[in-house]
């Protein structure tokens, strides 16, 4: 199982910031001139892991890079940028204590989504994948993404109906990990990137490496 190649609380040793686990994608559906997978890209010792949906949504079909190209992901950079974890060339930046993929890596044809299926494909690759970089705070955007944390790192995902409004900025304990959803920027009203930015920069403040495995913070 590609999982256990990887073994929780070590700490991994690469200067590869795009795919640094060598994650081959199952099938190739992507139009001409998109990449194939938009891989998993950043520091691959991040306390911070940043979880998107697909390309097709949050971006980076022609750079290869998540969270690039469309709107929704250059918000989502601009977070990133704001509480430093991100410097240089927006479309390919050099981050810090973050990392950022996708549950759903492969690109599609024609502005496809990803049927249930193709989700079910990729579901080991994400899950070995975000198990290899261990972060302290997961960061899921957008609701499938935040299903997809909640289900699995938690055991709270039956207290809550994925009212993301209500989820966005929020503390959830997970298993070994806190989990701080984020509404899909496209939905954004009000201060709600600032909200985010703020509880980043709470959490950024508080002691929440003594944390890892138990999923609380102390600030």
């Amino acid at each position: 199982m590609i999982a256990d190649r990887f073994p929780p609380c070590v700490k991994n040793v690469t200067d590869r910031t795009s795919n640094p686990f060598g994650l081959r994608p199952p099938f190739d559906r992507s139009d001409p001139g998109d990449r194939t997978a938009v891989f998993g890209y950043g520091d691959a010792n991040a306390d911070f892991h940043v979880v998107g949906d697909y390309p097709g949504v949050h971006g980076g079909e022609s750079t290869g890079i998540p969270f690039t190209e469309t709107e929704s992901g250059r918000a989502i950079q601009d977070v990133v940028r704001a509480v430093d974890f991100a410097s240089g060339p927006t479309e390919r930046p050099t981050l810090d204590n973050c990392f950022l993929s996708y549950v759903h890596m492969c690109s599609l044809t024609d502005g496809q989504a990803p049927t249930a299926e193709d989700y079910a494909t990729l579901e080991r690759f994400f899950d070995a994948e975000l198990r290899a970089i261990n972060a302290h705070i997961l960061l899921p955007v957008g609701e499938r993404a935040t299903d997809r944390v909640l289900r699995e790192y938690t055991t709270q995902r039956r207290r809550f109906d994925l009212d993301m409004a209500s989820l966005h900025a929020r503390d959830i304990r997970g298993r070994g990990f806190l989990v701080v959803p984020i509404r899909d920027p496209l939905e954004w009203e009000d201060r709600e990137r600032e909200a985010i930015v703020s509880k980043l920069e709470a959490i950024l403040d508080s002691d929440y490496r003594q944390t890892k495995g138990v999923a609380t913070l102390v600030g």
